[in-house]
């Protein structure tokens, strides 16, 4: 039985099906996990995705990219591959591709997670014969804070910045982080937060698969003389340091990512920029990756996305056939 899915210079490329998954060049035919630019290459002839994700594809693409939804678990067929997209858990419209030719089952994980989001619909075992993993934290340094504390951490630091008559201006990513953000502190408050514009769009296309996040507004549409003491803001982090931050003066800054979950010496100067890291990521820690690889039951792994020689090692004391994919 040939390998369902290699490597080629273009990507992940399915032979059984004459498909790539998550190309980084332009194909004729990509199947696309989420919406988040590495992996969503625009010019490609036609595009699969999950449906909860298709507006987020489409305004990373362009209007004019032919883009097909797929519902979560609707199976479709390219060449002699059937295929079927599964929740992923890692941001809106995220998906795990499933695919069976020649009597064999491969699933290529995409970017997931395993922890509560309310964001998103949750991670979805799909057993499977080889499982393709992602290993962003592929380390046993890597273990996230329960679900939830890092957003009640949030609201605890923006309610003191607001006390002690500060703006909150909290960095984190415009797609995926910043609605999670939204979304989970819905549970400890109901007011406004403000937005840098690049959020705009995509917390609409949140709002249109009826997520329920607080209300937000634009931090360019308050007349010049807003006082933002107090408020918090949501930017991204290509906008720390630029002049536009000037206008929500005094503020204390935060950074929201799993990067803040490893030890001081290996988060380096990430940390020194802000004045508070919050442990909040949208991929899988140790734990959930050594999880997960047990619960689809696959009897091989292959591993992209990181430095997995630890995992390789400990999987294949385990008797798992497991390798970097190259």
């Amino acid at each position: 039985m040939n390998d369902l899915v290699v490597m080629r210079p273009e990507g992940l490329y399915c032979p059984a099906g004459d498909f790539y998954i998550d190309p980084h060049k332009r194909v004729t035919r990509a199947v696309v996990t989420h919406a988040h630019g590495d992996h969503a290459k625009s010019g490609c002839a036609r595009y699969w995705t999950a449906a909860p994700g298709y507006r987020l594809l489409k305004t990373r693409l362009g209007a004019g990219a032919q883009v097909k939804p797929q519902e979560y678990g609707q199976v479709f067929e390219l060449g002699e591959a059937r295929v079927s997209l599964h929740s992923a858990g890692h941001i809106l419209g995220s998906a795990q591709v499933r695919i069976e030719a020649g009597g064999e089952v491969w699933v290529v994980s995409g970017d997931y997670k395993r922890d509560d989001d309310p964001s998103c619909a949750p991670f979805e075992v799909v057993p499977c014969d080889t499982f393709i993993t992602e290993t962003t934290f592929a380390s046993p340094q890597y273990v996230w804070p329960t679900s939830g504390s890092a957003s009640a951490e949030i609201f605890q630091w923006w309610s003191r910045n607001r006390d002690e008559g500060f703006a909150s201006v909290l960095f984190c990513y415009a797609l995926g982080k910043a609605q999670r953000v939204l979304a989970e502190l819905t549970r400890h408050t109901d007011a406004t937060v403000y937005l840098h514009e690049a959020m705009t769009k995509l917390v609409g296309h949140y709002r249109r698969e009826n997520i329920a996040m607080l209300p937000t507004k634009t931090v360019n549409e308050c007349v010049a003389s807003f006082d933002f003491r107090g408020a918090l803001v949501l930017v991204p982090p290509h906008a720390f340091g630029t002049p536009w931050l000037k206008r929500l003066a005094p503020y204390r800054t935060g950074f929201a990512s799993g990067w803040m979950g490893a030890p001081h010496e290996t988060i380096g100067g990430r940390a020194a920029k802000y004045d508070r890291g919050f442990t909040l990521s949208d991929h899988a820690d140790w734990p959930s990756l050594l999880r997960t690889i047990a619960e689809t039951g696959a009897r091989r792994v292959l591993t992209m996305h990181g430095d997995s020689a630890l995992l390789i090692e400990l999987l294949r004391a385990k008797g798992i056939d497991a390798a970097e994919l190259l």
